[in-house]
């Protein structure tokens, strides 16, 4: 399937850096020719485009009448986001970028970054106080120079409380500079379970720090735990990165995992907010084996494509598990090939939080009718969808990009449906153990008594877990560091 979709689509991973170095002065563009770029790539894309009366093909009566429609929008951002479909369930999640390298460079893991992995929560004893909470920091970045460790709270940027009444009155937005200076707090949870009166308390300590560019490896751990006697294997992993040495350093790890005969294993998905299709079928294939050539998920897109693949190519219609990573080329190559450590395993866990999204949730939905799949932490984020990157050229691909501007657009193009044809859970996937991290004691990720873990762990082991109430209902997290990135909780076709 994969080759057949890159002829279709042109897929061109060789990254023309030198179209982009030409200077843009010497081929000047109106707003409406990007304006037609998006109009067109949409319309021929778009997955809820039936459902959009101004993507219908018989929009327009006349070559007139459609560009006194693209001339009413003074920017293409403006028009892009108009041709969405229901935003506020189905369609969160569709982008348009005018720098399509970052979009780019985003996709292979590279990215501007202090190393601190954060996230920003609402408190609800004072509705409108912020705070950052530190997820993790990555090795080699100005955050591990600064000392900075996973559980600090900081509620101050700048010198500034931070705050959020609505999304056009907060300063949140101050996290996305190059450069800044946090203050650091304490988290105070008043000796109670309900989160209804915690607090957080300033304090005189600040760091600053400073972004650089910084490729991110997404498998942040990876242990072998001992539990009576058992051998669990444990991974977090940060992001389906796609790419071909990542993708190998995953398989390798599977491989550890196996020569080592583990009876378990844990994926720690809690802040994956997703990536590669391809990526996420190969690590569902890694937790199995004995499932090769079954449909792991199905596709379903707009009418016209659906109508396209069902009368020709069926089987592109179908993402099966499989024995070998393969990538080829628009020649049909193959660039990448790599056979696939099978675990055989008939049960896994995974851990999430409101922050684990599309391909994590793929990997959850597409192995439900096949194995038992234990959901501990969090609801996750409900995107079932996936996106591809449609640039102005005549293919919609790179190749032969119009060099006059660099403007991409990120739209959803299909829809997942597992082998059991369940799909559309946009208000996200339900954990079986419901457990919230603790802002006070968020642990030590990969340790056997952090919070999230050792429920999954207790499961493992059949001994007793604590009965979690209503009172561990989470707080809000309104942002955190990887939404900044040009393109958030991402499902991308490559």
């Amino acid at each position: 399937m994969q080759h057949f979709k890159t002829i279709l689509f042109l897929f061109a991973l060789l990254l023309c850096f030198t179209d982009c170095a030409k200077d843009l002065d010497d081929y000047p563009v109106t707003t409406t020719d990007i304006n037609d770029f998006v109009w067109k790539g949409m319309n021929t894309f778009y997955l809820y485009k039936d459902e959009v009366p101004n993507l219908s093909d018989a929009r327009f009566l006349s070559e007139t009448e459609y560009q006194n429609y693209l001339s009413d929008y003074s920017k293409p951002e403006d028009l892009f986001y108009s041709l969405l479909y229901n935003t506020d369930t189905e369609d969160r999640f569709s982008w348009i970028t005018d720098d399509y390298i970052a979009l780019e460079q985003q996709f292979s893991g590279e990215s501007s970054t202090h190393g601190m992995e954060y996230g920003l929560v609402r408190l609800r004893s004072d509705n409108t106080a912020v705070f950052g909470y530190v997820r993790y920091v990555l090795p080699g970045t100005d955050a591990e120079f600064k000392g900075l460790k996973r559980g600090a709270i900081f509620n101050r940027v700048d010198g500034e409380l931070l705050y959020y009444n609505s999304e056009t009155d907060t300063n949140i937005g101050l996290m996305s500079g190059s450069s800044y200076t946090i203050g650091m707090a304490s988290y105070n949870n008043q000796g109670t379970e309900t989160k209804d009166d915690d607090t957080v308390e300033s304090r005189d300590e600040t760091i600053n720090l400073v972004k650089s560019a910084y490729t991110e490896n997404p498998i942040y751990d990876q242990e072998i735990l001992q539990v009576n006697g058992q051998k669990v294997g444990y991974l977090m992993y940060n992001g389906f990165t796609g790419t071909d040495a990542f993708d190998s350093e995953l398989n390798a790890v599977f491989g550890t995992f196996k020569n080592e005969g583990i009876s378990d294993l844990i994926l720690d998905f809690r802040y994956n907010p997703g990536g590669s299709v391809s990526t996420a079928t190969w690590l569902a294939s890694m937790v199995t084996g004995q499932f090769t050539g079954d449909v792991f998920v199905k596709e379903q897109w707009n009418s016209d494509w659906q109508s396209y693949f069902e009368n020709n190519s069926p089987e592109d219609l179908l993402n099966p598990f499989v024995d070998v990573m393969e990538k080829r080329n628009s020649s049909n190559s193959v660039t990448f090939s790599e056979t696939i450590n099978h675990l055989n395993l008939n049960k896994v866990y995974v851990i999430t939080t409101g922050s684990t999204a599309s391909a994590s949730e793929l990997i959850i939905n597409g192995l439900t009718p096949y194995i038992n799949v234990v959901q501990v932490g969090g609801v996750t984020v409900g995107k079932y969808q996936a996106s591809r990157t449609v640039y102005d050229s005549p293919t919609y691909s790179k190749s032969e990009v119009n060099p006059t501007h660099t403007y991409a657009m990120q739209p959803l193009i299909f829809k997942s449906l597992n082998a059991d044809g369940y799909t559309d859970y946009f208000n996200g996937l339900t954990p079986d153990i419901q457990i919230s991290e603790d802002y006070g004691n968020l642990g030590v990720l990969g340790d056997v008594n952090e919070p999230l873990l050792a429920a999954a762990l207790s499961d493992i082991s059949g001994t007793a877990r604590k009965t979690y109430t209503s009172e561990s209902t989470p707080l809000e997290v309104l942002s955190d560091s990887k939404s900044l990135q040009p393109l958030p909780n991402a499902m991308y076709v490559d």
